[in-house]
């Protein structure tokens, strides 16, 4: 049961630091004869509302998806490298990516500092192609790669929705993976009350003609008061 009480308060006369309300002994028995008669079969009030508990669960989803640029193009990225520069992680990235990587490396050759540069097609040998490329360097000071740009982040989905539909929908672009939040291989829900969400009640605006003439009225209260001034 949630019962929105948020109104259930008085002004205290003075300010206690950030305590500036106080719920006096109306307004707990405000609250108590809610939660007390809340129950019954049939009661209805726009204060009081009953849920079940995995209405307000959710999967908290790990994604990967690759991003576009303004085209709606493939976006690529050029970066450090901060792994390992060992082959079997450039497999890893040949994988993951399925695509061309471009790898300019800056090594130490013969002793004079040299710019390495060359292109993995997603079917190329890493190892043999990274052994090539630096056979003849001393040693590698620092590796910059360019790929295609792919975005982690967590989406946090209600309990009951369909995982991937959601994704498809929410997010519009093509997903590398997702993986739900996982313990022992169960699954790890989230739950979150969100007391405006269940209590939101929409005020229409004031008619746009009424505002204009609030409006007109503070222009006029301001120009006398400047008129006030000036005299």
């Amino acid at each position: 049961m949630l019962i929105d009480a948020r109104q259930q308060f008085e002004k205290e006369p003075k300010s206690f630091g950030n305590k500036r309300n106080r719920i006096t002994n109306a307004h707990r028995s405000w609250i108590e004869d809610r939660y007390r008669e809340g129950w019954t079969t049939g009661y209805a009030d726009d204060y009081v509302k009953i849920f079940h508990r995995d209405d307000f669960a959710f999967h908290k989803v790990s994604v990967v998806f690759w991003q576009t640029d303004e085209h709606d193009k493939p976006a690529v990225i050029t970066e450090p490298y901060e792994k390992a520069f060992t082959a079997a992680n450039v497999k890893k990235e040949q994988d993951f990516h399925e695509s061309d990587l471009t790898f300019s490396v800056r090594a130490q050759v013969k002793g004079k500092e040299t710019i390495i540069e060359f292109t993995l097609k997603p079917n190329d040998n890493a190892s043999k192609i990274l052994k090539e490329a630096l056979a003849d360097a001393d040693h590698t000071l620092s590796v910059d790669w360019t790929h295609r740009h792919y975005v982690q982040d967590d989406e946090y989905i209600p309990h009951g929705e369909d995982i991937e539909a959601f994704l498809k929908r929410e997010i519009a672009k093509p997903i590398v993976r997702w993986e739900e939040s996982k313990k022992d291989g169960e699954t790890i829900l989230g739950y979150e009350i969100l007391p405006n969400k269940y209590f939101y009640r929409y005020h229409p605006p004031a008619p746009a003609k009424d505002l204009l003439a609030e409006f007109w009225r503070l222009e006029k209260d301001a120009e006398a008061k400047l008129q006030g001034l000036a005299g």
